[in-house]
């Protein structure tokens, strides 16, 4: 069925839900996964009113910040991943689209599959709010299965 599965994740609590159901499904089709993180480079961060500069960011402390980062949350899939059984790989890129990352990962790895999660946002709050999920499904030349997240209640 699926050999090689890509899974991206932002390290929010959703795209780790979405990262375990990604880790379980490929456990069930005998697949290896490739964990991925996209970061934007440091220019996508300057804002056009400075906003960097007032903090004084450097780009080598912005690119050593997205470095641990990724790898922190690289990790958490790796761990789900060995607990699993499932063969896996990860990798860090960097784009300013991250749903071009996330395409050009899943090709450049050879993966045949993208489990993506999402938050099944409709209406004013995906317009505002933009669904990298759905620009993969619009840009990826391979399959995708999109996991829909559950938001926790709020008490």
């Amino acid at each position: 069925m699926f050999k090689k599965i890509l899974i991206p994740t932002d390290g929010s609590p959703l795209s780790a839900q979405a990262a375990n159901a990604g880790v379980s499904f490929a456990r069930s089709t005998g697949a290896e996964i490739v964990a991925l993180h996209v970061t934007q480079p440091f220019a996508a961060t300057i804002g056009f009113d400075g906003m960097a500069a007032a903090y004084a960011i450097t780009d080598e402390s912005y690119e050593k910040a997205a470095a641990e980062q990724a790898e922190k949350y690289l990790e958490a899939v790796m761990h789900r991943a060995e607990t699993a059984g499932v063969k896996a790989s990860s990798v860090s890129v960097s784009n300013f689209n991250v749903a071009d990352g996330i395409v050009q990962a899943a090709e450049e790895n050879g993966c045949d599959l993208i489990f993506i999660g999402s938050h099944g946002r409709s209406g004013l709050s995906r317009l505002l709010l933009g669904s990298v999920t759905a620009k993969v499904l619009s840009l990826a030349h391979t399959g995708v299965l999109v996991y829909r997240v559950k938001e926790e209640a709020k008490g």
